[in-house]
Parts: C-alpha cells; sequence; structure tokens
C-alpha cells in the first residue's frame, strides 16, 4: 500500500509507530527510494527519516493489510 507521511516520524513518534506495528505478526517493510526497513525496527525507522510529504510503501507480508492501513491511518502519521 501506498501512503504518504502526514506528520514527521522522529523518536516519540517512531517508538509509537514501532509499537503499533509489533502488535501484528506479519512481516511489515517500509519502502523509501532504496531503502527498505523492518517496521518493527526503530533504528530502521528512524534511519529512513520519514517526513511530511514523503510516500512511502508499506509491504505486509501476511493476513492483516487492512487492519494495519487502518491503525496507520487512524494514527495520523499517514494519509492515503
Amino acid at each position: 500500500m501506498k501512503l504518504t507521511v502526514q506528520k514527521p516520524i522522529f523518536a516519540e513518534s517512531a517508538s509509537q509507530f514501532v509499537n503499533q506495528m509489533s502488535e501484528f505478526s506479519d512481516t511489515i517493510l517500509v519502502k523509501k527510494d532504496q531503502w527498505v526497513v523492518d517496521a518493527k525496527s526503530l533504528l530502521g525507522v528512524l534511519a529512513v527519516s520519514l517526513q511530511p510529504g514523503h510516500e512511502v510503501t508499506i509491504d505486509v507480508q501476511g493476513d492483516h493489510e487492512e487492519e494495519i492501513k487502518q491503525v496507520l491511518l487512524d494514527s495520523g502519521l499517514f494519509q492515503e
């Protein structure tokens, strides 16, 4: 799924994002430009430096893609 970053994802918001993604057993990858990181890795999420307006692809390998999408949109960090 392609989403656009709505708010900068720094320390506190990155921690919130990683904690939310860690609740799912699915493999969740964040892809931005040449970067591909595990959405459950705080260091990985911080490394991609997600800023408002950046478009990312969230690749879900499992059965909870729609639920994960809704959690991401509800967090206020991303928009479609």
